[in-house]
């Protein structure tokens, strides 16, 4: 005789039940609400170039002409004739500009990516110093907010002046990279860190746990959504720089000099510079996507280990 099968479910499959259909419905929103504005951008776009070309480029407001050429085809071209421009040849009988774009995109984010670790780890080391030591966060935090007052343009050129008279200028573009990303990471897990319940520190100092038991078990997995925030505005802020680096650093084979050279020829074929932007956003919001993708990993297996 077949024995019954128990179809019990435990109180907590329900909820997870519910809280796997509300990620599903979440994401589902996401994508709706990141195509609609997707359109509304490019409506805006066409609609400003229509407005432009009724008025003849010109438009009286308190009794003052207002020139409107920026919308003309020249500065600002049709989203078709820039995604048009993908398909076009880079140069003559050359291959196709989303080849070449495709190529420099992977460059620059390998330059990114390495910039970003660079930073990622700097960041975290000064947040948990400055989250042991009252003197340290007195003493160094002002000078690290102040760090980020110089622009990156004036810093650009100094880095990679200094990385080639220390003979390493492989990594110029990858610290430029890493001065955007350490910053957002130090102050974000700085908090986390120390945002932890009082509570729950005053029971693991109880239990006579050490400063490294209390770093590892309560106040990282406590930052850890903090820490990933963090990240996510380093990863395209990485990106960034990685592209501003490139500019002084004379390397060929990124999107800076990509974008540099199709704005020299820009009066010629305005859609590729545009296009070159376009890929250098994509480059950004793929690198974004991933850290985002990695944090769903992460804090939902966070989650369940804590259960």
């Amino acid at each position: 005789m077949a024995q019954a099968v128990d179809k019990r479910t435990t109180p907590d499959e329900p909820l997870q039940r519910v809280e796997t259909a509300s990620g599903e419905g979440s994401a589902y929103r996401t994508y709706v609400i990141s195509f609609l504005l997707v359109v509304i951008f490019v409506l805006l776009w066409e609609g400003l170039k229509l407005f432009g070309r009724a008025n003849n480029y010109e438009i009286g407001l308190f009794g003052s002409t207002i020139n409107l050429s920026i919308f003309n085809n020249t500065k600002l071209p049709h989203t078709y004739d820039i995604i048009k421009a993908f398909g076009e040849p880079a140069q003559r009988n050359g291959p196709p500009l989303i080849q070449e774009l495709i190529k420099f995109g992977a460059f620059t984010l390998g330059e990114a990516v390495l910039g970003f670790a660079i930073g990622a780890v700097i960041g975290f080391i000064l947040a948990v110093l400055f989250a042991h030591s009252s003197l340290m966060q007195r003493g160094v935090l002002p000078y690290v907010i102040a760090s980020q007052t110089v622009p990156i343009l004036a810093i650009a050129p100094m880095v990679v002046i200094w990385m080639r008279n220390a003979g390493v200028p492989s990594l110029a573009v990858p610290i430029i990279a890493a001065y955007l990303t350490f910053f957002p990471v130090t102050i974000y897990t700085l908090r986390g860190l120390t945002s932890v319940p009082q509570t729950s520190l005053e029971l693991m100092q109880t239990y006579a746990a050490s400063q490294w038991e209390i770093l590892f078990k309560l106040r990282l997995p406590n930052a850890l959504p903090q820490i990933f925030t963090a990240l996510k505005i380093s990863a395209t802020a990485s990106v960034v720089g990685a592209i501003i680096g490139e500019l002084p650093s004379g390397i060929q084979d990124g999107l800076g000099i990509a974008i540099l050279n199709f704005t020299q020829f820009y009066n010629q074929s305005p859609p590729r510079l545009w296009a070159a932007i376009v890929a250098s956003a994509l480059v950004g919001i793929l690198f974004f996507s991933v850290v985002a993708l990695v944090e769903r990993f992460v804090i939902r297996w966070e989650v369940e280990e804590s259960l």
